[in-house]
């Protein structure tokens, strides 16, 4: 039987001015996205077939990210918690982590496209930009699978094992630009110093933050005795339980890390699509 909780008559000022601010950054986003595909569909005389055809699939790709990720701005959710903020089958954690999943595949996919497509660039390097490119989905895979298990066990540690996979595909992504960057001239070389500096940034924030908040969550619930379900039971209550709630002491961890994902992870997604690239690497 669904659970629910009383929805409280009003909504505190923080949760409204961020839930806001998702909504503004997810319309933003989309009418990017068709910005981007405009500017693509103008470009096709002047490029490459294989550019053109490479720029297109990541287009694609974008595509599932962006609308990924407004989804779960409309609808948000914390999926081990189970709350969410509206009161609709569309906020159930069976669905928004459905949503995610292949958001997130879509996501990946892009660097792995864009790195395998720079290989030939690192010229010495080649052989091992192209090996990362194809170690990336097959370890986004296994995230996900971390993650499917912390949703249905409520098992945090499933969330350690899935961003520790993500922080160490990140690391990956790190090296092979940085291969690159010493290899590369021009707008290439700018656009993977700018990669560089938003990769590393991240990768801190998920050593410094996202990783040690869900080992902290996952130690205090050890220490308390939480009683997990099984995969079985999991399937059945993140379908349909769900409770609601603005309050921000429910929210306020999970603010952070939603605010630059449904942001700067976008735009980076989108800046993916038209990154500068030689004619050459793209055949």
């Amino acid at each position: 039987m669904r659970t629910l909780a009383a929805v409280p008559e009003t909504t505190s000022t923080g949760i409204a001015v961020w839930t806001t601010f998702l909504a503004v950054v997810s319309a933003f986003n989309i009418c990017a996205w068709f910005l981007v595909a405009a500017r693509l569909v103008r470009s096709k005389s002047s490029v490459s077939p294989a550019l053109y055809a490479v720029r297109s699939r990541q287009l694609v790709l974008s595509a599932l990210f962006v609308a990924g990720c407004a989804f779960r701005s409309i609808w948000p959710r914390a999926d081990v918690q189970r709350i969410c903020f509206h009161d609709s089958w569309l906020s159930s954690v069976a669905v928004g982590r459905s949503v995610a999943s292949v958001a997130e595949m879509a996501f990946i996919a892009q660097w792995a496209v864009l790195l395998r497509q720079a290989a030939p660039g690192a010229n010495a390097y080649a052989g091992a930009v192209t090996r990362i490119s194809r170690l990336l989905v097959p370890l986004i895979v296994i995230a996900e699978l971390f993650s499917w298990y912390a949703v249905l066990t409520t098992n945090y540690f499933g969330n350690v094992l899935e961003e520790s996979t993500w922080t160490i595909a990140s690391a990956l992504v790190l090296v092979a630009f940085l291969m690159l960057w010493f290899q590369l001239k021009g707008r290439l070389r700018t656009f993977m110093r700018t990669s560089l500096f938003l990769l590393g940034a991240y990768f801190v924030f998920m050593c410094a933050i996202e990783v040690p908040m869900y080992v902290s969550r996952h130690r205090v619930d050890t220490l308390n005795g939480r009683p997990y379900l099984t995969l079985r039971q999991g399937l059945l209550d993140s379908a349909l339980r769900r409770v609601v709630t603005r309050s921000w002491d429910d929210w306020n961890g999970e603010i952070p890390w939603m605010s630059l994902y449904f942001s700067t992870g976008v735009w980076v997604s989108l800046s993916l699509v038209g990154a500068p690239m030689r004619q050459a690497e793209a055949s």
